[in-house]
């Protein structure tokens, strides 16, 4: 099966309007909405005519409480989707406060109602908690790919921008789904409209099958070397090498390097590897609700009280602080 084996009709070339339902939880970004639907919007202007017709709804109904403080307005619950084309979930933080139980009751009972289902950044989580990605190929934002799999051995979970398999669609993030759009757009209007679609935004499309994380363009400010030194480091979050390991990989003496990273970056390349480490913790710890010593271990540090130490040092207060603010605002 390939990356983007073309299985609904969704994707077939436009005999009519296409209608997008997006089912919007608390706290997802407007970022997310924005990236699948202004491009839509923007097919529109350029056509003349509105091929594209969407439709926003929500858990309950009611407007939804986005990431930067703004409100969403809704045309309705769940159900009111029925009759589009297409749902997609856009999902971002407390999923175990926002997927309830009775809205994956109502998304097995309305999704084979769709030629196509899918979801944004955190939307496969929601769309795996309701069983309908079992047996397919699909893709969640980076931060959590290696929990959807591990939760859910049934999921084929890889690392691409965006998965279309079969009847599913699974999008990593805003700028992917920027991406998808204009794959749909090209796939109902062919490729000139994608293309001034794109220069609209002043940006190109990528493929699904690219990676999130795209290796670091050679930024000319830097040592190539450091930049490789860099790229080793964000690689390597769970198990840290030492610096001099790093150094002789990147072909430069331990004090060589430390002298590149003092210029270019105001740090050694070991305070920098451990600031990369801690702030992958701190996402851990604000996002989701992983012990502590797992939190360590994914983190490369031996234990909790090390973790612990560190990050204390590092931001003024111990990870349980962090945690208990998190308690706090949810409640």
């Amino acid at each position: 099966m390939t990356q983007n084996a073309i299985f609904s009709p969704v994707f077939s070339p436009a005999r009519g309007p296409l209608t997008i339902a997006l089912l919007v939880l608390p706290q997802a970004s407007i970022l997310e909405v924005a990236s699948a639907l202004d491009p839509l919007r923007n097919a529109n202007r350029h056509l003349g005519e509105e091929a594209f017709r969407w439709r926003v709804v929500s858990p309950q109904g009611a407007p939804v409480p986005l990431t930067c403080g703004l409100s969403l307005p809704s045309s309705g619950p769940p159900a009111h989707a029925v009759g589009a084309d297409a749902l997609i979930v856009i999902a971002g933080y407390r999923l175990d406060e926002v997927a309830t139980r009775p809205l994956m009751s109502d998304l097995r009972r309305i999704a084979p109602r769709f030629a196509l289902v899918g979801g944004i950044d955190a939307g496969p989580w929601v769309l795996a908690r309701a069983g309908l990605l079992d047996g397919y190929r699909a893709t969640v934002h980076w931060e959590d790919l290696e929990d959807l799999a591990d939760r859910h051995p049934r999921i084929e979970v890889v690392p691409d921008r965006f998965v279309i398999d079969r009847n599913r669609v699974t999008i990593g993030g805003a700028a992917p789904g920027l991406d998808f759009m204009l794959h749909l757009i090209r796939a109902r209007h062919g490729a000139p409209l994608a293309r001034q679609v794109a220069n609209s935004f002043l940006t190109e499309a990528r493929a699904g099958s690219e990676p999130q994380i795209a290796p670091p363009r050679r930024d000319p400010s830097l040592d190539p070397r450091v930049t490789a030194a860099l790229k080793r480091m964000e690689a390597r979050i769970d198990q840290p090498e030492t610096a001099s390991a790093t150094a002789r990989a990147v072909g430069l003496s331990p004090r060589r390097l430390e002298s590149l990273f003092r210029a270019a970056l105001g740090a050694t390349p070991a305070a920098y590897a451990l600031s990369l480490r801690l702030q992958a913790a701190r996402r851990m710890l604000s996002d989701t609700a992983h012990p502590l010593t797992e939190v360590a271990l994914r983190t490369g540090f031996s234990g909790p009280a090390t973790l612990s130490r560190a990050f204390r040092r590092t931001f003024g207060h111990p990870p349980g602080a962090l945690r208990k603010k998190r308690h706090d605002r949810a409640g």
